[in-house]
């Protein structure tokens, strides 16, 4: 009888979320819709990613950051948001912390605030609608830097 560690996986690979010295990546997920919020947190859970934390507009997640700083990895933040939006809050958060990970998540046509954003210190930005590979991708490609 063949047991199931006789046969090798091609799938069993580190996930993405793990660090190299061990434990997970914590991100904070700044986003006024729920559901972006929700789809964000599933793909980077199912990758070994924490979620360290929410937070619905910039204020908030400007607040939650320092709370959370300096155990926070990465944060993606929305670009609309009531309140503050994602620009000054990105750059409120980089007035706290220069070296803070901020990935900016913006819909289609908002090329020149994401543009201002990149050149404020932002680190990369993903598109909605959200696709799980690119998600991954980018925000990988900023955590291997």
């Amino acid at each position: 009888m063949i047991a199931k560690s006789d046969m090798p996986n091609i799938n069993d690979k580190p996930p993405e979320g793990a660090k190299p010295e061990g434990g997970a990546y914590r991100d904070l997920v700044v986003d006024d819709s729920m559901f972006i919020a929700k789809q964000l947190g599933q793909i980077f859970t199912s990758e070994g990613f924490e979620v360290a934390g929410t937070a619905a507009d910039g204020a908030q997640g400007v607040e939650k950051y320092k709370e959370l700083h300096p155990n926070v990895d990465l944060v993606t933040m929305d670009i609309t948001m009531p309140v503050m939006d994602g620009v000054s809050a990105l750059e409120k958060i980089l007035e706290f912390d220069k070296n803070a990970v901020v990935i900016m998540v913006s819909a289609l046509g908002k090329e020149d605030v994401v543009k201002k954003s990149l050149l404020m210190g932002a680190k990369s930005y993903i598109v909605k609608p959200l696709d799980r590979k690119k998600v991954l991708e980018r925000v990988i490609s900023v955590l291997k830097r």
